[in-house]
């Protein structure tokens, strides 16, 4: 790096910086607390800008029958500190007045979060609940962290010479930049053009269809185009407008978060006109966060390993009989699965051809943990979760499902499981990381060659690739072969190697912690940022 870095804001909608702060909803958000931990670490000039949940995402509880329900609960904390400075938000012309508070974490960069429940507002409702609500509340919300985060700064007497966009939630921090330079004479062009040197922007969802978009006239009734006219706002955003595109519009550089989804991003976006280049960062983890202290040892004895790595399981078996009421056996293989409840993950893949491995499961030869929360209004979530559900009262020795899925229950899974299972529909999984931290801490990986996953895999050394990297362009026939593909390698590698061959099983171990544990890193992934993005060449 150079000896001069420049000073870096980051906007977030979300951010996961440890599991009593309820300010996330998932991967999204475990990034940025990450990214946040390993810029304190190495005394980056980095600050943070989000919002302040009151309610968070939402919490998840099963009852007997089997029903989900999704609850919210007010939150308090004692460690947010009052800077005493307030900013001031105009939505549909009226003045919401957003509170500035700074997080008291000393192991992140610095974090400002802002906060509408304050007594001058009608509308305390913005910040009340993250993903949640019709489209003009979204819009609200992104004005907040957008235009809002953009004022904070200015109120905070912050200098900041790159604007980091995590995903395009704050596409309306460029709109505010671009009327700072209007204001003082610069014409729509010169503004957006100079608002291009200073905004850099990450993109992560790899389906168009995700890409949040609103109407143009409903930008027009909350005011978020800041007297941009309708042809300046199509010209960033389109119609209707794209919040992925406006960002790719507004920043001069931006990064897909791993070498396949610079592809995907560069094909999804090449019709796109005036978009910034798109480059490959691959995302990583905070070690001291997701790597537990016993694994993080040189391990020159591979049975110290398989010794620290069997403690953590069974912390983690006994984990889930506190909260399940449920008995694993420590000695047999346990395979993990956490992600959201989408359909294209397919959490249920492993059970398409349930006679392959019923006796497996009825015998708890293989055991297998599943947790993940849907979004409290998709119901084609819940409908996954509910046939995973199903399979654990099937099979109660050797399936389980942890509900309300959060950071520990995240942690103590990568960690303490022996096998971590992706297999998500091909191209559909942008980076995912939490394949990175079951890999240092020793978990073999079994995953399709999506992801950060081609960038380390090597079959049968350091974890297994479910597939090839072709693959049918049907959904019917991409799920009928990954899932035999699936099923050859857990019954004819994983489990022979696992109970026949434990000297291999123990070398597959300790490749998958040297393969990952540097270049997986935060610390790899800010040093990219900062020499790739932010330092102008």
């Amino acid at each position: 790096m150079k000896k001069y870095l420049p000073k870096v804001a980051y906007f977030c909608m979300e951010f996961g910086l440890k599991n009593e702060f309820k300010i996330y909803a998932g991967g999204l958000g475990i990034l940025a607390g990450d990214f946040l931990k390993g810029a304190k670490e190495q005394n980056l000039p980095v600050v943070g800008i989000g919002i302040k949940w009151k309610q968070g995402y939402t919490e998840q509880s099963i009852d007997q029958q089997g029903n989900i329900h999704h609850n919210f609960r007010n939150y308090y904390y004692d460690f947010l500190i009052d800077t005493g400075k307030e900013v001031l938000v105009q939505i549909k012309k009226k003045d919401v007045w957003c509170k500035i508070w700074k997080v008291n974490c000393f192991e992140n960069a610095d974090l400002f979060l802002l906060d509408t429940d304050i007594k001058e507002n009608e509308d305390t409702w913005i910040t009340r609940r993250l993903y949640s609500g019709y489209a003009e509340q979204r819009i609200a919300q992104e004005m907040i962290l957008g235009i809002g985060g953009i004022r904070a700064l200015r109120a905070l007497g912050i200098p900041i010479d790159i604007y980091h966009f995590n995903e395009g939630h704050a596409a309306f921090a460029g709109i505010e930049l671009i009327r700072e330079k209007m204001n003082k004479g610069a014409s729509f062009k010169k503004a957006w053009e100079k608002t291009r040197t200073e905004v850099v922007f990450t993109t992560h969802t790899p389906v168009k269809a995700g890409n949040e978009k609103h109407e143009i006239k409903s930008l027009l009734a909350m005011g978020s185009n800041l007297h941009l006219s309708q042809k300046q706002l199509c010209f960033l955003g389109g119609r209707p407008f794209n919040m992925t595109v406006a960002s790719l519009r507004l920043a001069g550089k931006s990064n897909a978060v791993s070498k396949l989804h610079q592809k995907t991003a560069n094909k999804m976006w090449e019709r796109t006109r005036n978009k910034s280049e798109i480059i490959g960062i691959t995302n990583a983890i905070h070690v001291g966060t997701w790597v537990d202290k016993r694994m993080r040892n040189d391990f020159f004895d591979l049975d110290e390993m398989w010794y620290y790595h069997m403690e953590i399981k069974h912390e983690l078996i006994d984990f889930i009989k506190e909260r399940q009421k449920i008995s694993l056996n420590p000695d047999k293989l346990l395979i993990g699965f956490s992600r959201r409840a989408a359909p294209y993950k397919r959490s249920t893949l492993i059970f398409r051809d349930e006679n392959r491995i019923k006796n497996y499961l009825e015998d708890a030869k293989i055991q297998i943990i599943f947790s993940g929360k849907s979004h409290p209004q998709n119901i084609i979530g819940k409908s996954v979760i509910s046939n995973l559900l199903k399979m654990s009262r099937k099979y109660p020795r050797s399936v389980v499902f942890i509900e309300n899925y959060d950071m520990e229950i995240g942690r103590r899974m990568t960690s303490g499981c022996d096998v971590w299972l992706n297999n998500p529909r091909r191209l559909k999984e942008a980076s995912g990381t939490s394949g990175m931290k079951a890999a240092m801490n020793g978990v073999l990986n079994f995953s399709i060659l999506d992801g950060w996953w081609p960038e380390v895999c090597q079959d049968g050394i350091n974890g297994w690739a479910i597939g090839e990297k072709d693959f049918p362009n049907t959904i019917e026939k991409q799920d009928k072969k990954d899932a035999k593909a699936l099923y050859d390698i857990l019954l004819r590698k994983i489990i022979p190697t696992y109970y026949n061959h434990h000297q291999e099983w123990l070398k597959m171990m300790h490749n998958s912690i040297y393969s990952t544990k540097k270049y997986f890193s935060i610390h790899r992934m800010l040093d990219d940022y900062f020499r790739l993005l932010y330092v102008k060449q």
